[in-house]
């Protein structure tokens, strides 16, 4: 079995632990660390999208392609 060491953001949170924090601080902790990865996800597809040309259009086509598909059995 092959052993993986902690992560920097691991070892982190586990200083951030070793402090005893209230539900309340934790909860706020648990919902910065949701935002900050949804802000890069977010910025991670708008980079995308910009890379790759895409546009409003694109995502109509995307949405009615799966229709066409079904219309073509």
């Amino acid at each position: 079995m092959q052993t993986v060491g902690l992560s920097n953001v691991q070892k982190e949170l586990l200083k951030l632990y070793a402090n005893d924090v209230s539900d309340e601080s934790l909860l706020e902790i648990k919902q910065l660390l949701a935002q900050y990865f949804a802000e890069k996800a977010a910025s991670a597809m708008d980079e995308f999208w910009d890379e790759n040309g895409l546009n409003e259009q694109t995502m109509i086509d995307w949405t009615n392609g799966h229709d066409r598909a079904q219309n073509r059995n």
